[in-house]
């Protein structure tokens, strides 16, 4: 299933910090008011509203283990923020192809400034990855696409932005739960409530943790009693990444992925996460790494195409995957893994891109699908969604013209369509 341009909360959030690395989803700037007695009278109107609801939330607190010294303490001088509701509601569904993505992800500047990161923290790295068995470029990897190494980690209120999106309604039962665990957090002594900010979307720290993600995985290197990624020394926040990277598997000296070369011929039908085969299997197919050689055998591997067949293409191995439950988009996985590579010494991809080609929107791909199944090429359901079926549909559609069937759903094939 093609995921690359999804941004969804399995540990991080939204990944809007980056230092020159602009969000995979875009927000558009927030709209000025009209301004006048009308505008003030609806600001008004929304935060009585608010304090109601936040009396109403307090027995919920209460319920969940918050004591109300602590509800009080937290929720001294919140008001409805109208602003984090434009915020939330104007992510543009254009979004950046991968390949935009990567150079800036793993840009020169990026680059350079990860091994500047590896070397200053190289003593805490070195341990880190004594512990937990996370290399020690693959966390500084994570640490400069979520906060530019630290020097963008976040300055919004929490407390307030959260309660006003669990207030909003439209993901309430999502951004109450991530309320409730930022009351923990405060309850336990992580962290005083004027010091817990982050990002619009509650994520926090160093590595951007939401605040259920880190009452159930950040740690306390040190031992001195609190789990604090929210200061400038950042032993804690880079540890806990480890620590969750290693909850969910991750194999010390297995690649996340090999650039590799494909042969002539090859059967397009077997890329994707689903298929699996040894590093050998695949290079009886004449699958090779960019040098020529043979892929080493680190496990069992998927051939991954994020831009289809005129694009770069990856042998990816199951560390790919615990970088996904980061982050489940393919393109922040590629970023992670790439500077990972970089920062340890690596050179760039050296495949090309298709440069010339857009990304789709939603509208667009609901009528990619209307089209190919009005042609015979049935792609069930018009959803929007880039699943399975429709990436059959366009493989079947592509074979029926003379073109690599890869399945990619490009701009080109919605004109050809057309």
């Amino acid at each position: 299933m093609h995921r690359l341009w999804t941004i969804a909360p399995a540990f991080v959030f939204a990944t809007a910090l980056w230092a020159d690395t602009p969000p995979l989803v875009t927000v558009a700037p927030e709209p000025r008011p009209a301004g006048g007695a009308e505008v003030l009278k609806q600001a008004q109107s929304a935060n009585i509203a608010f304090q109601r609801w936040i009396d109403g939330f307090r027995a919920r607190a209460r319920a969940a283990g918050i004591r109300d010294s602590v509800f009080n303490a937290a929720f001294e001088g919140v008001r409805y923020s109208p602003g984090v509701i434009q915020k939330d509601r104007n992510q543009s569904e254009f979004t950046k192809q991968i390949w935009e993505y990567l150079d800036s992800a793993a840009s020169d500047s990026r680059v350079r400034n990860g091994r500047d990161a590896l070397r200053a923290h190289r003593s805490l790295l070195a341990e880190i990855e004594r512990r937990y068995g996370v290399e020690a470029e693959v966390v500084p990897a994570v640490w400069g696409l979520e906060s530019a190494y630290g020097s963008l980690r976040g300055s919004e209120p929490l407390i307030a932005y959260l309660a006003t999106l669990a207030f909003d309604g439209r993901r309430g039962r999502f951004f109450e739960s991530q309320l409730i665990a930022a009351l923990k957090i405060i309850q336990s002594g992580d962290v005083a409530p004027r010091r817990m900010t982050g990002s619009w979307a509650g994520a926090m720290g160093h590595t951007q943790f939401i605040p259920t993600s880190y009452l159930a995985y950040a740690v306390d290197f040190r031992g001195d009693g609190k789990r604090d990624i929210w200061s400038d020394d950042p032993t804690d926040a880079l540890a806990s990444t480890a620590a969750y990277l290693k909850r969910f598997g991750w194999t010390k000296g297995q690649p996340w992925g090999v650039e590799v070369k494909l042969p002539r011929g090859f059967d397009f039908s077997l890329t994707g996460e689903k298929i699996k085969k040894s590093p050998s299997n695949w290079a009886a197919m004449g699958v090779r790494d960019m040098s020529g050689a043979r892929v080493p055998d680190h496990g069992r591997a998927s051939i991954l195409l994020p831009a289809g067949a005129q694009g770069a293409a990856f042998m990816i191995f199951d560390n790919f995957h615990v970088i996904e439950r980061y982050n489940t988009a393919d393109a922040y996985v590629i970023g992670v893994g790439h500077l990972s590579d970089r920062i340890a010494g690596a050179g760039p991809l050296r495949s090309d891109w298709p440069r010339g080609d857009r990304n789709l929107a939603f509208a667009e791909k609901k009528e990619m699908q209307q089209r190919l199944t009005a042609k015979g090429f049935n792609t069930s359901g018009v959803d929007g969604i880039i699943g399975p079926n429709t990436i059959q549909a366009i493989r079947r559609y592509q074979r029926s013209v003379g073109l690599v069937p890869d399945g990619y759903a490009s701009y080109d094939i919605l004109k050809r369509l057309r």
